[in-house]
């Protein structure tokens, strides 16, 4: 614990200036971020008696180890680079709001030749045409299947839009009339954009105009006695109002604008937006947040602000938003928002009429919504603290191991042998620090050694960011790679990355890779691999980090002093979470080794076999090890493998022996046999040779 006077600025030194300040701990990560008209005054605010200060701002101060800011212009730009700061750093001590789900946004592809209507989550993209957000995606596509009768805009995806181009024949909804069907050439590119254009009109309200056309249209086509045509627009017709009556009026004047509420108690807040388009609301979602700070209302509802708004420009910001208190100073918010629009933007509280009854539905919802968010959440809570304390008193550590990072060896025979690295925060994976490692230092199968070498790497990265002076680098000095940078990282599995991994190098406190340690250092084995674990901290100099191993056969924990395993009750939540990490270690690296293998798979001597997949190949690879020794085995030795006939046993040897390494070369000055190994085709075209001395890439290894 830090005394906040070991860091406190010097009398002076502090501007009486609008800024933006940032609070560091000792590791140089940004733990807190805030604003202040005066930074001289804000700031003495947190520097006065600890017994005076609250709860959660003591906690703040006394882990932070240095504070620094940037003196801006205006109370605006302030605003402004918070939020960017708070998006960049993440800081652990500031409101982040956490969406309560990911919503869906009705979206139309504008950036497009052939815009598409479609179903989207997450980030909003530059010339995409955005409305929502909806509860759930059925009733995005109970909205867009009654609006197909009337806009027959593309819906189908890239794939299906060449295929259909490229046969000449549209799919079911080209034929039965609900796509103009501009894959096949029946309307224009112009014509379809058009129509595009008219279904993002309705859908932002302006529904007047195409249902007086279409009920014209009806009335001359009956009057022309062209009775299936006038009964096809009154469907139509139809359609769109039934498409109307999903969303309810609730203000007669067509008002645009979004209602925020919250509902809040010492410890957490929920956040509820309503969103009125042309009168109706055309969408709803919901945050949820610790209050890791001392926090006012209207301090929750910039926060909320910030977060709603921050990437937003044009029509996406209302001219009206309604809130149940005004932040202190209003002024350079609302100056923010009117700027992020590019026209004037009313931010009030609703006092009566239809804008407060619709405000008090929506805090009826927030006030729901917390309870429903501490209902789901107290058992979870208590359940990782449990499992945290449980894990302490067992390994007898001094405080329950908040960040635990587990390590696991994974291999096929010795060949491929790659790791993984784990990483659980407060019993909660942290998928944005998981990482990945190929063994280099030795070939062949070695957990042990290759526990030593994984943890030698992790904890060297560790040392060589803490010690750091100058920019640091992705290059390690002797050369070695496949540590969780470069090319590793960016190959996970989509589902195993985070946003938020996107290595950045300018400055200290932005996530960096290996630059935190954990308490607890797992390992996926017994004695042997602890004792590798221990070994290789050891021999860093570093004895603050506990390491444990988990056995699989009994579920056993081995400690390195001791002889003897600790055994937890099977019942203990603390093995439990243990288990889960250790699972999920596992799984992490056998999907890494499983890619490696498939990717020597797909380059090697046995893709030129016809008719053989890849269940077969790794089958004939497990029976015989490598393809040299299957290239020497006899058609009944290849017909052991199950799966393979005569047939195809015939077929892999003919294959293997026209792809045979050439005979070796002679001196003919000396007379000497030049020995050559087997050409290397693990990359490349098969039987192209690489050299000894080219670059790993053609060597069929990941860098």
């Amino acid at each position: 614990m830090a005394d906040p006077s070991s860091y406190r600025p010097k009398p002076g030194q502090i501007p009486d200036s609008p800024g933006v300040y940032r609070f560091r701990d000792e590791h140089r990560r940004v733990i807190y971020v805030g604003k202040a008209k005066s930074l001289r005054q804000r700031l003495a605010n947190y520097f006065q008696d600890l017994a005076g200060l609250h709860p959660r701002t003591r906690s703040m101060v006394t882990t932070a180890a240095s504070v620094e800011w940037t003196v801006v212009s205006t109370e605006v730009e302030a605003l402004q680079l918070e939020y960017s700061w708070i998006k960049e750093y993440d800081p652990r001590f500031n409101v982040k709001y956490r969406d309560d789900k990911s919503y869906p946004y009705l979206a139309v592809t504008m950036n497009e030749e052939f815009p598409r209507v479609q179903v989207m989550r997450g980030h909003k993209k530059k010339g995409v045409r955005y409305f929502g957000p909806y509860a759930h995606a059925w009733a995005i596509r109970d909205t867009v299947d009654l609006l197909l009768r009337v806009f027959p805009v593309r819906t189908c995806s890239a794939g299906v839009f060449k295929n259909a181009a490229r046969t000449g024949r549209p799919c079911l909804l080209g034929y039965i009339g609900k796509c103009a069907a501009p894959c096949v050439g029946r309307v224009s590119p112009e014509d379809h954009r058009e129509l595009a254009d008219e279904f993002c009109d309705f859908m932002t309200g302006r529904t007047g105009t195409y249902l007086r056309r279409l009920e014209k249209q009806m009335t001359e086509a009956a009057e022309e006695m062209e009775y299936e045509r006038a009964a096809r627009l009154r469907d139509d017709i139809g359609a769109l109002k039934k498409a109307m009556e999903k969303n309810a009026v609730v203000l007669a004047d067509a008002t645009d604008a979004d209602l925020i509420a919250v509902a809040e108690d010492e410890l957490e807040a929920a956040v509820q937006i309503f969103h009125v388009r042309g009168g109706r609301v055309r969408g709803q979602r919901g945050w949820v947040t610790d209050k890791v700070e001392e926090i006012t209302t209207g301090a929750l509802v910039e926060h909320a602000l910030q977060q709603l708004y921050g990437e937003e420009t044009g029509d996406a910001v209302p001219k009206e938003v309604l809130v149940p208190a005004l932040p202190d100073p209003v002024e350079p918010v609302q100056e923010w928002l009117t700027g992020r629009r590019g026209s004037g933007v009313s931010l009030r509280i609703p006092q009566r009429g239809d804008k407060r009854a619709l405000m008090e539905t929506v805090e009826r919802n927030a006030q729901q919504a917390l309870v429903l968010h501490k209902t789901k959440r107290a058992s979870d809570l208590t359940t990782r603290s449990r499992a945290l304390e449980e894990i302490a008193d067992a390994l007898d550590l001094d405080s329950a191991p908040l960040r635990i990072e587990c390590y696991d060896i994974s291999h096929l025979q010795g060949d491929d042998v790659v790791a993984s690295m784990v990483v659980f925060e407060d019993g909660l994976a942290r998928k944005s620090e998981y990482r990945r490692f190929q063994i280099k230092g030795f070939e062949g199968q070695d957990d042990v050694r290759s526990m030593h070498e994984v943890i030698t790497r992790r904890f060297r990265r560790y040392l060589a960011e803490k010690e750091r002076t100058g920019e640091w680098t992705d290059e390690e000095p002797d050369g070695e790679t496949g540590d969780g940078t470069g090319p590793d990282l960016d190959d996970r599995d989509p589902k195993d990355r985070d946003p938020r991994d996107r290595g950045l190098k300018d400055e200290d406190g932005r996530p960096r890779r290996f630059a935190y340690p954990p308490q607890l250092v797992v390992v996926d084995g017994g004695k042997p691999q602890v004792a590798a674990a221990r070994r290789a901290l050891d021999e860093l100099g570093i004895d603050d980090i506990a390491v444990c191993g988990l056995a699989k056969r009994l579920e056993e924990v081995w400690l390195p002093q001791d002889d003897d395993p600790v055994v937890l009750p099977r019942s203990s939540e603390g093995l439990y979470l243990l288990q889960r990490v250790r699972d999920e270690a596992h799984r992490f690296a056998i999907t890494y080794q499983r890619s490696k293998r498939a990717k020597r798979f797909r380059a090697g001597r046995l893709d030129d076999v016809p008719g053989l997949g890849e269940t077969r190949k790794q089958a004939l690879i497990k029976h015989f090890g490598s393809v040299k020794k299957l290239r020497a085995a006899t058609i009944d030795q290849i017909r052991e493998v199950p799966g393979i006939g005569r047939k195809t046993a015939e077929t892999i040897a003919v294959a293997l022996a026209r792809a045979a390494p050439p005979a070796p070369a002679v001196n003919t000055a000396t007379g000497e046999i030049i020995e050559e190994g087997e050409p290397d085709t693990t990359a490349g075209s098969p039987g192209e040779p690489v050299p000894a001395g080219a670059p790993e890439e053609r060597r069929g290894q990941e860098p």
